[in-house]
């Protein structure tokens, strides 16, 4: 899951804050100021469109970068590139409803595994399992190029809403617009050191059971049931079945995929070290960089794991902006909740200019 680390970084967000006070936020695709506390209400909409469908068939593989992604994709090749990233503990059925929402709308939907999920694999045995922000991120720009994509709408939540905010923010003129649930999510090392007070501190008790032996130890051996206590508890009303759990969980017997998940929560807190090769672009994400690219953020009102309020980030995007609470007992796999709702944010952000 993801929070915006940005919480224990009080100083640097005031001086941003400072600085963006004369930018006004205005409402995607519309002239009018943007309103903070717009929603969207889910409650008596069918959530899972009846243009929705349960599985990606078939997948695709493609050598980019350090890996081979496998991605599923629809929609036209010829329209409007979306790319949909997922999060921890979750796969690319998050957007099984999302995808076949806009591949009808005309866009050339591509929905990949992260690095340690699915049917993602490294190319070298010797490349290091590296779960810090800016290799995803990177892998996100090595499969573009792959395949010809030089400039997308890119969405996310957890895990992909934060690189979707790191390629706003690094790759601007690759990045059309974004759509990120729970907002701004970059982070840095710094930050991560900075203890929180203790209700906060509590909230993200699963980043301190895996810096230990034991942690690393139990999430090997229990993937599958503790991947299930994070979706109840991080969704606490979403009543989801057996079926639509395991169709993601077989996500997690990718054999990088615990080290991944280790890595990347140790190395927020300064336990694990990154690799020379992404230190500049650490560096310049540590200066909790403002995104420019036209931007909505989500959020659902059920939201179970840790989050900011939007007043809280709203300052850190310079162009055109909006958010929008999702209701109707939304949790933190917004996509897959409310997969309508996702799917208008991304139509509607694409088309603001």
């Amino acid at each position: 899951m993801e929070c915006a680390s940005q919480k224990i970084d009080h100083d640097r967000r005031r001086l941003l804050g400072t600085a963006l006070v004369a930018i006004s936020a205005f409402e995607l695709g519309i002239d009018k100021p943007a309103q903070a506390g717009s929603s969207v209400n889910t409650q008596g909409r069918d959530l899972f469109s009846k243009a929705g469908r349960q599985t990606f068939d078939p997948l695709k593989q493609i050598d980019a970068g350090l890996l081979s992604i496998g991605y599923a994709e629809t929609g036209p090749t010829t329209g409007e590139a979306v790319i949909l990233l997922h999060g921890w503990p979750y796969d690319i059925h998050t957007y099984g409803d999302v995808a076949p929402l806009l591949a009808s709308k005309g866009y050339r939907v591509i929905v990949p595994y992260l690095r340690g999920y699915g049917t993602t694999r490294f190319l070298a045995d010797k490349t290091m399992r590296n779960g810090q922000q800016s290799a995803v991120a990177a892998d996100v720009i090595a499969l573009m190029d792959a395949l010809s994509i030089e400039q997308a709408t890119i969405a996310g939540c957890d895990w992909g809403a934060r690189t979707a905010n790191i390629v706003a923010a690094l790759w601007p003129e690759r990045c059309k617009a974004m759509v990120s649930v729970s907002g701004y999510l970059i982070g840095n090392q710094e930050a991560g050191r900075v203890p929180l007070p203790p209700s906060a501190e509590l909230q993200w008790w699963y980043q301190y059971y895996f810096a230990t032996d034991r942690g690393r130890a139990g999430y090997e051996k229990y993937t599958r049931d503790f991947a299930k206590l994070i979706w109840r508890l991080a969704s606490p009303r979403w009543n989801f079945d057996d079926a639509t759990f395991e169709r993601s969980a077989a996500a997690f017997d990718n054999p990088d995929h615990v080290a991944i998940v280790i890595h990347n929560y140790r190395w927020r807190l300064g336990l694990a070290e990154g690799e020379p090769r992404y230190e500049d672009l650490e560096k310049r994400l540590a200066q909790a960089p403002v995104i420019a690219v036209p931007t909505i953020t989500l959020e659902g009102d059920a939201n179970g794991a840790p989050h900011l309020e939007a007043s809280a980030y709203a300052k850190m995007f310079s162009g055109r902006y909006s958010h929008r609470l999702i209701t109707g007992g939304i949790g933190h796999n917004l996509p897959q909740e409310a997969p309508q709702a996702f799917a208008e944010a991304v139509m509607d952000v694409g088309a603001a200019r």
